[in-house]
């Protein structure tokens, strides 16, 4: 077990020096330079009251408090002379570090030793996180990781109150992870009524504290910047990019990616609440699923999305977690590649819908796995699962030993 955390660390620690030299080696995309009139702003105006501040040149400032924080304190290193756009980057690119060895640790419970360390490099090496984390930047990474902690420290660990920090974490850098929130509930419900109230003190706690000073000071602003952010309205991906080129009409499209967005957002968390509670003891999993299934309905359309599933469809399976790497690693490189990130070429765009197919199979084959397991049994480490027998006793009775 020492030799295969290490081979995975060794992968991590590659992958994470190929994402920093990516991001000091190249520009980025917009979103480096909007992030760096988001960091401005934030010392001008403080991580609260941004809200309530129109930014002129720059988009809606629809990050959740947390990300104000970090925003300035990455302001205050490039004024070091450290170059801002490297710094905007490397959370992202620490995050996905971690991601390896954490969805290490989630498989190595759940299938062979093999298997778990293919996962962990799988994730370190993941062409789409490369791209997404190292090139893009933005906290879709770190929103994800502290997202799959929380699982992993519910349902493997038996770390309630270290969970409920975690979840509470990943919606204070991202607001995306919203929807995997309630299937922690459940299976923090599930677990026992201890298991809640710890679970629902470390998040309670850590929420107060993050988002209490802009929700009594600002809760307005904060509410149409982050809780109501629709996304953009590209037609790039998914049901939308579908609709569009089945030519439905304009209205279905508009309502679509207007109060519609709810209704599928609202699906996924149905999907993740009733698989945690039919199994709470494959929690990471179901986490992956959800925000897979975000990302498979999602009405917008953005490359740093694909993040969303990277490392959680090697949480699904290796296979599952390669064919998505590979094909959607493929798209976010030429998109990136492109003239704009947000203009992507035709053949960009097939691969796209490539990778929406890919991905609706990784996560019909997830879920299938998920429901076949045991109901209510917890996952065992490989010792567990195969204890070795003694030498004394693995003999039959009465054989003559040589």
């Amino acid at each position: 077990m020492r030799r295969a955390r290490a081979v995975v660390l060794v992968a991590a620690a590659v992958g994470l020096l190929t994402r920093m030299v990516i991001a000091a080696n190249t520009p980025g995309p917009t979103d480096v330079r909007i992030f760096a009139g988001f960091a401005k702003a934030v010392a001008a105006y403080g991580p609260v009251r941004i809200y309530e501040h129109p930014l002129p040149g720059l988009p809606v400032y629809n990050h959740p408090p947390l990300a104000g924080w970090m925003l300035l304190g990455l302001n205050g290193l490039s004024e070091l002379g450290m170059s801002f756009a490297t710094l905007i980057r490397s959370p992202a690119s620490i995050a996905d570090f971690c991601c390896a060895v954490l969805v290490f640790e989630i498989v190595r419970r759940r299938a062979a030793q093999g298997t778990a360390v293919l996962c962990g490099i799988g994730v370190a090496v993941s062409p789409v996180l490369i791209a997404t984390s190292g090139y893009h930047g933005n906290t879709d990474a770190v929103a994800i990781a502290f997202a799959l902690a929380a699982a992993h420290l519910l349902a493997d660990r038996k770390s309630p109150l270290a969970a409920g920090v975690a979840a509470a974490l990943s919606i204070s850098v991202k607001f995306i992870p919203v929807v995997v929130v309630p299937a922690l509930f459940v299976a923090a419900l599930r677990g026992g009524r201890p298991a809640l109230v710890r679970f629902a003190a470390g998040f309670g706690a850590l929420f107060a504290l993050v988002w209490g000073p802009a929700l009594v000071t600002v809760p307005q602003h904060l509410k149409e910047n982050v809780l109501e952010y629709g996304g953009g309205t590209y037609r790039l991906w998914g049901l939308v990019r579908f609709a569009d080129v089945l030519g439905l009409p304009e209205s279905v499209i508009t309502f679509i990616q207007g109060g519609g967005h709810f209704l599928f957002v609202l699906a996924c968390v149905a999907a993740g609440v009733w698989l945690a509670w039919l199994r709470p003891a494959q929690l990471p999993g179901v986490v992956a699923v959800t925000l897979g299934l975000l990302l498979l309905l999602s009405t917008a359309s953005g490359l740093q999305y694909l993040t969303w599933a990277a490392a959680g469809t090697f949480v699904l399976g290796f296979w599952e977690g390669l064919a998505y790497s590979c094909v959607l690693g493929l798209t976010a490189v030429l998109g990136y590649g492109g003239r704009s990130a947000v203009r992507w070429s035709e053949p960009v765009l097939e691969l796209g819908a490539a990778g929406w197919i890919v991905l609706a199979a990784a996560l019909a084959a997830g879920i299938r796995r998920i429901l076949a397991s045991r109901p209510g049994t917890s996952p065992k480490t490989p010792a567990e699962r195969t204890p070795l027998a003694s030498p004394r006793t693995s003999q039959p009775s009465g054989s003559a030993v040589n």
